[in-house]
This record gives C-alpha cells, structure tokens and sequence, in this order.
C-alpha cells in the first residue's frame, strides 16, 4: 500500500495486481510491462485481460507477468475527476448535476434522485481504467501477495473455509452421510447431505441454490433467467431492512400477506397510507405509538389494531427496546410501491 500511495502521489493511477498461484478462469487479469518503474517496485500496465479459459489461464501463468485484477485502486481524487471528464463526460456532468441538487440533514446527504437515477450505470473498469492503457494518464500495477481472493463465487467461499475429514465446509444446521468436497451454507432450516461429491449447497430463506463446484461462476445464467422473467427474487429478499429497522415477509397467498416488522427504538415508519391494502396490526413486543387518522393510541404486548384501506397511519416505537408487530395485509394489491408517503425522517417523502 505505501509503494501504491507514493506512485499515486506522482499523479499516477495505481491498481493492485494479485500474483496468481493457479490458472484462475474466474478472475479477469492484468498483462504488466516488464520493466519495473523506478524507484517504487510499479509496473506500467500494458493492457487488461477478460476473464480466460482454463488453457489461455494455465499459459499467463507458465508465461509470467499476469497478474489477477483485484480491481482495488489507488489514486488522488483529482486525477480520478479528470479521467472520468476525459473517458465519460457524460458519467461525470449527471453526478454533478445530482450532486447539485442534493439536500442534506443531521445525518444524511442525498444526491437529487431524479439526476442520480440519470446517471448513466457502468463499471470502474470499463470506464476509465481499460481506455488509460497508452493515454497520458500514467496507469501502474504494484503486486499485492497477502492471500487475496474476492470471494467471487461459492467455490472460492468453500476454498477459505476450514473443513472437515472429507473436504466439507459446512455453516449452519447440516448433518452429511459419505459426503466429499462441498460446501453447504443453511440459514434457516436443516440441510442434510446422502453421497455427494463436489456440490455447493445454498440454503437461505428467499431461495435454495445446487451447483456443481466446477460450475459455480454459472450462477450468472440463474441472473439472467431471473431478470427476464421479472423475478422480484432478483431485488427483494424476504427479510428487508430500513432506516427504522426491518420486515420480514413470513407468509402471502392471494390477496393476503403476513409481515413481522420490527421498529428501532425511538424509530418511526413514514406517515402513509395505501390505496389497495388494509392493514392488522398485533404488538408481540414493547410499546407501539399508533396513529391512525386523526387518532393517535398506545398499544403494548397482546394488544392489536386495524388500519383501514386509504387511512393515513404511522407506527412509532416511543420505548428504549426494539418494538415487534406482526402485520397482516389483505387486499386486491399488496405490491411494496402501494405506499404514499406524507411525511418522514428518512427523506422518502413524496409529498
């Protein structure tokens, strides 16, 4: 990191290359100059490299001089802004413009949200950093060997993960018979393992994912069919935090959903109301401040509460612990966008 920071001090762009010990098809790399940069132990970048496959992998490395792309970089803010001016102007005018406009409180600041929305999406990589190779923004490597990895997919998990006589790496409620080389990851429920060999296991409370080991980079395919078809899989877990705590979606069926919810102390929802759902509420811990209409009540443990469809409600924990309800929703539409906020803390509000 110090060799990193004195040639970024010298305006140059420094990215951290990782020596590889193996012919990794899950990494993109990095083809470095042969001749170090004095006086810091840098190399010039002569280009990057996609991610190979396993014959293009084994000869960078019997050919020396590849190097994994960590994507870790270290340079001077200015030398980053002038870049993105150069390479994505247009990257760099909608971040100022949402900057701009952003508002600010005691504990946040938010970019406008329409101008960020704007903001066109793409990665550091593709960028800026690849269209550097041969330009005038100096771009260096300086090799990093700490026993690196991005943890990328779950093969790479079960590779630091401690295991047991037959190379199993297992976390959480697992019980396995003649089971070899797998890793297996429960959440919320036992998993258990018959004659196996080579697997990834994922179990989590959304989804369960099976894999072999060998195949695990292919996950990306599992994405791809999750967006097309419109999976709300691929950006809504069941558990959901918020700034004023959590929900967790426990059950749903047509025109019903149950939620158990729980608020931070001295927290509060937005007010709001929902133009297709009613709402049940039923206090399981500490106190809830409820205000429904022109109506605000104390409710405490056992005690519970209806919110009609259409009436502007908050919920509020006054107390010093967390406060739990379980809500249930019934109505013709029980989608998370039914909402209209009036006011809130969290600056949300559409009003």
């Amino acid at each position: 990191m110090q060799a990193a920071i004195r040639e970024a001090a010298t305006g140059a762009i420094v990215i951290l290359g990782i020596t590889p010990d193996r012919p990794e098809t899950g990494y993109g790399y990095i083809k470095a100059a042969s001749i170090a940069v004095s006086p810091a132990p840098g190399f010039t970048v002569e280009r990057f490299v996609e991610k190979p496959d396993a014959a293009t992998a084994q000869r960078y490395l019997d050919e020396g001089g590849y190097y994994w792309n960590a994507g870790m970089f270290v340079l001077k803010a200015s030398v980053w802004m002038a870049a993105l001016e150069r390479f994505r102007p247009d990257i760099a005018q909608t971040t100022r413009a949402a900057w701009e406009k952003r508002s600010m409180d005691q504990k946040f600041v938010r970019p406008g949200k329409p101008e960020f929305t704007a903001v066109p999406a793409e990665s550091v990589d593709y960028a800026v950093m690849e269209r550097c190779c041969g330009s005038d923004f100096p771009l260096k490597m300086v090799p990093l060997d700490a026993g690196w990895s991005d943890l990328g997919a779950w093969d790479a998990v079960w590779k630091v993960l401690p295991k047991d006589d037959k190379g199993n790496a297992c976390l959480g409620d697992v019980l396995s018979v003649d089971s070899r080389n797998t890793l297996v990851h429960a959440t919320s429920r036992l998993v258990s393992l018959v004659g196996v060999d080579n697997l990834i296991v994922i179990e989590t409370p959304d989804a369960v994912l099976v894999a072999d080991q060998s195949r695990s980079q292919d996950v990306k395919h599992i994405v791809s069919q999750l967006t097309a078809g419109g999976r709300e899989e691929l950006a809504m877990h069941r558990k959901v935090h918020r700034p004023w705590g959590w929900y967790d979606s426990i059950d749903d069926g047509q025109r019903f959903k149950v939620k158990r919810i729980q608020v931070k102390p001295k927290a509060s929802l937005s007010l709001q109301k929902h133009h297709h759902r009613a709402e049940h509420w039923v206090v399981v811990k500490g106190t809830a401040e409820i205000t429904c209409g022109d109506k605000t009540i104390m409710l405490t443990e056992n005690q519970s509460t209806y919110i009609p469809l259409g009436e502007i409600h908050r919920l509020t924990n006054p107390g010093t612990i967390p406060l739990e309800i379980i809500e249930v929703q019934s109505g013709s539409y029980l989608g998370e966008d039914d909402i209209v906020r009036f006011e809130d803390r969290y600056g949300r509000s559409d009003q």
